[in-house]
């Protein structure tokens, strides 16, 4: 099951804020020995994020969303979900029983809104103000700000998904190749040894190279321990047998 993180809000578009949460959610599924596939960033426009949310509910995607579910009119993701998974939107009974709780009279008549989720929304637990996220099937909503959306997510990893922890998560090992070779040089053994360590994802980040580091090319190579370990071992000493190369280690078995 692929994983996917929306980010949600016109003012990381534009620039006022900074992104915090794609560093957060990698490095989170990381603890879960998973990995993020793909990130989106999106404005608050309903049309635009319902098109999102349609295109990875086809694919079965198990997908994150930060942000838009206020009730300001800017928040549209409520109505985006609700509009992807062809639903009304509803007053959830024990969203607004949180809210009342929590706020009193203040919760009417606007701190409701935040509890009109799409129709058979499911809720994830606010632990900060008890303003609940909701999911649907595999997607799931919470608020943009990190002290909340951070805790709501790990309930989401660990309550709704335990089973896709990986005690034995793919690890990578790479190096640097110095000197004048060219990616287009090293194509061929790039080519043997995928086909050799079937298994395996090969990168390869060329740099020109700065004051510090010559030109070089980085690569990397990551899957199972012991099929990215022969990978590496076996690329790494056809390297060495070339005269052009200097070999500088990074992540080694």
């Amino acid at each position: 099951m692929n994983v996917g993180l929306f980010v949600i809000g016109a003012e990381l578009l534009s620039g006022k804020r900074q992104d915090k949460h794609l560093p957060k959610v990698i490095a989170m599924l990381a603890q879960r020995g998973m990995a993020l596939s793909w990130a989106q960033f999106l404005g608050d426009d309903e049309a635009q994020i319902a098109e999102a949310i349609v295109a990875s509910r086809a694919r079965g995607d198990l997908v994150l969303s930060c942000g838009g579910i206020g009730a300001t009119p800017d928040d549209c993701t409520r109505q985006a979900a609700a509009r992807a998974f062809g639903v009304p939107l509803e007053r959830h009974v024990d969203a607004v029983a949180n809210i009342v709780e929590q706020y009193g009279d203040k919760a009417y008549p606007h701190r409701v809104l935040m509890a009109e989720f799409p129709r058979g929304a499911g809720l994830i637990p606010n632990p900060v103000n008890r303003v609940a996220g909701f999911y649907v099937g595999d997607h799931h909503f919470v608020p943009g700000f990190p002290e909340m959306a951070w805790p709501m997510l790990e309930w989401v990893l660990d309550t709704r998904y335990p089973q896709l922890k990986n005690p034995d998560p793919p690890v990578e090992y790479s190096l640097r190749a110095l000197g004048t070779a060219a990616e287009s040089d090293l194509l061929e053994l790039m080519e043997r040894t995928l086909a050799a360590h079937p298994g395996i994802a090969l990168s390869s980040l060329p740099s020109r190279g700065d004051a510090q580091r010559p030109r070089h090319i980085e690569f990397g190579f990551k899957g199972p321990r012991a099929v990215a370990a022969a990978a590496f071992v076996a690329f790494r000493t056809e390297l060495l047998q070339r005269e052009e190369i200097q070999v500088e280690d990074i992540r080694t078995p």
